[in-house]
């Protein structure tokens, strides 16, 4: 049984950063992936970042993720990190992790294991 729990979430001010942090449990397959999404209210859930969970550091970004966001993985403590930088109000969503058997999957549907969301809200 794969859990994955999120945390590092708040209520931060627009131009902060945050490091949210994804704490994987149980029996990942280690040629699989981790990946980051975010949901905003009334919106899809949209694909951020994905990195293997071991091997190659190899890494996806959807392009909007491209210069803010910086994904990473501490395999000793099984933590991948999803670092944001400069946030803006419309950064506010909810944040998730979830594995998937790729590194470039980059929909919701391939990824098969959720973590519960922690909450991200920017205010100007």
């Amino acid at each position: 049984q794969v859990q994955l729990q999120e945390s590092g979430g708040g209520l931060v001010q627009a131009g902060d950063s945050l490091l949210l942090s994804c704490v994987g449990s149980g029996r990942i397959i280690s040629s699989s992936a981790l990946g980051w999404f975010r949901q905003a209210p009334g919106k899809e859930r949209e694909f951020i970042a994905a990195i293997k969970w071991s091997g190659g550091r190899t890494t996806n970004y959807a392009d909007s993720a491209k210069g803010r966001f910086t994904i990473s993985r501490d395999n000793p403590k099984r933590t991948v990190y999803l670092q944001i930088n400069s946030l803006e109000p419309e950064d506010t969503a909810v944040y998730y992790c979830a594995n998937a058997g790729s590194v470039w999957a980059v929909s919701a549907h391939e990824y098969y294991h959720w973590g519960q969301g922690t909450q991200v809200t920017v205010s100007s």
